[in-house]
């Protein structure tokens, strides 16, 4: 395997120069010979954003330019989920949860000389909420549906009146999508354009877009923090990931993601920097609680303690996700590191199943996708197909139905079959957005509950952690919340993403994140 692998890397060592020279999304030779100046940092990556729209972007690909473009009253800290002052220096938050009073940094401006001020951000909010906006702003209503109000009492404050309180708005506030702040004169003047043209107040402007080739911004030199050390940041689009290594390994770019293990492990071999995180989503079986024979948690956990998930992240996965303790992301608040999820155990399986009137097994149908998910790179057939070989060590036949990604969301819908394979990518990295949003009895309704899963205590502590100011506090209810999900098993907790960047040696200040932003402006290159 590894005389192969040598052997295939050296043919397409000798097969990149060609490739760059005459595939449009790829690397055009090198950033020099296309005129780029030496002070440049080139960021290959699979696929090109489809908007730089911070209002209807909807994937991580538009996220890590606008990351770089704009910017919101909060953000993220580089490689954590926790919150710190961007265009907001301070805020407070009334006693009852219901006000959220921002003060704003002066001397800030948009890349078009527009003066960023408590209008700029009514302006972001209004245009994405009004009814003129465009139906692709998806995540307006997500991130401000619960508040009432946007009052601007001076230039430099802003106050959000909320209908109820709601404790995760600040984690809102810093998602690189709907919530970053856009020039209103920008956005007003380009209108539809303004996604292939934006304007922002972030450390890089734009400056051109090749589409499926690349995206050059340039240094803000009047950036209210420090500007960026370097003049120009390129996104390249390099679809094959070894090939994307390897222009790494020749110098043509500087920094790539989206790779696999194995081109992880083979960049490490030559001394390039290799970082990985865990993302921030979560990849499971569900049960449909509602539906015999899964009404019973006995049987539920009968079917946990009967799949090998150390095997399915190592053979089927092959080492690109990390193994689920529960329903949280590590690094989420909340996430607990000694949660222990049901272990593997597929003697004491048969014994459940037993008890249950199940003794001489039993059969099920298991729908799943068709397609691969960033919790599930090996495919949703192959996963279902993995697990069914493991239930069957027990007796269990499992009758597979496989839908494309459009059908198969129906599918759930109608919660077809008994079981089914699915997963969660966070919007905003708080424990709401997991709990909450796919457990609580209230969101049955809206089919987020897809496991109709019901249980009043949990219920309570969803909805008092959701108005709790307070983070110690609220951590101490997920973590009460999570015990009960665990015990009750109305999923089999499978596996969180594991996302690899690399970067050349030289290369300083590099953060890897789990929310789909790079902030890229503290870049050093030495050579």
């Amino acid at each position: 395997m590894l005389l192969r692998l040598k052997i295939l890397s050296i043919f397409l060592l000798l097969l990149l120069p060609v490739y760059l020279v005459f595939n449009s999304s790829a690397v055009q030779v090198t950033g020099r010979l296309l005129g780029w100046p030496s002070g440049t940092i080139v960021y290959a990556r699979e696929q090109d954003s489809t908007t730089l729209d911070p209002a209807l972007a909807q994937e991580e690909e538009s996220y890590k330019v606008i990351s770089n473009i704009f910017e919101g009253l909060v953000r993220f800290k580089p490689g954590t989920n926790e919150i710190e002052p961007c265009l907001a220096e301070t805020w407070r938050v009334s006693s009852d949860g219901l006000v959220w009073t921002f003060y704003l940094r002066r001397n800030v401006k948009f890349h078009d000389d527009t003066p960023f001020n408590s209008e700029a951000v009514r302006f972001s909010i209004e245009r994405q909420l009004s009814p003129q906006s465009p139906e692709r702003a998806t995540y307006a209503s997500f991130i401000f549906g619960m508040v009432d109000k946007v009052q601007c009492p001076d230039p430099y404050t802003v106050k959000f009146l909320l209908k109820y309180p709601y404790a995760p708005f600040l984690n809102n506030l810093a998602m690189p999508n709907a919530a970053p702040i856009v020039s209103p004169s920008a956005a007003s003047t380009l209108g539809e354009k303004f996604g292939e043209y934006p304007v922002g107040t972030g450390p890089f402007c734009f400056h051109s877009w090749q589409k499926n080739k690349n995206i050059v911004l340039r240094a803000n030199k009047d950036y209210w923090g420090n500007p960026p050390e370097y003049g120009s940041l390129v996104f390249k689009v390099i679809n094959n990931s070894r090939l994307r290594a390897l222009a790494l390994k020749v110098a043509l770019v500087d920094i790539i993601d989206g790779i696999t293990p194995a081109d992880a492990r083979f960049l490490q071999e030559k001394n390039c920097p290799v970082y990985q995180t865990p993302g921030l989503d979560l990849g499971y079986l569900g049960f449909f609680t509602h539906k015999k024979p899964f009404d019973n948690l006995a049987v539920r956990r009968a079917f946990s303690m009967a799949i090998d998930r150390s095997h399915i992240n190592s053979v089927i996965f092959k080492g690109a996700c990390v193994e689920a303790n529960g329903p949280l992301p590590p690094g989420v608040l909340g996430y607990d590191p000694g949660t222990r999820a049901i272990p593997y155990d597929p003697s004491g399986a048969k014994e459940l199943l037993a008890q249950s009137g199940y003794s001489s097994g039993m059969k099920f149908t298991l729908i799943t996708y068709t397609n691969t998910r960033p919790y599930n790179p090996a495919g949703g057939e192959k996963l279902a197909a993995a697990i069914k070989a493991d239930l069957a060590t027990i007796g269990i036949e499992t009758e597979i139905k496989a839908y494309p990604w459009q059908q198969y969301k129906e599918a759930l819908l109608k919660s077809e079959g008994d079981a089914y394979l699915y997963g969660w990518i966070s919007d905003n990295g708080d424990p709401d957005n997991f709990l909450y949003t796919l457990l609580s009895s209230s969101q049955i309704e809206s089919g987020l509950n897809t496991s109709r899963y019901k249980n009043s205590e949990a219920d309570q502590l969803f909805i008092r952690a959701q108005q709790e100011p307070d983070p110690g506090l609220r951590e101490q209810l997920y973590k009460k919340a999570e015990k009960i999900i665990v015990e009750e098993a109305p999923w089999f907790f499978l596996n969180h993403s594991l996302k690899f960047a690399a970067t050349s040696p030289g290369l300083e200040g590099f953060t890897l994140n789990s929310n789909g932003t790079t902030q890229l402006s503290r870049l050093k290159k030495n050579r």
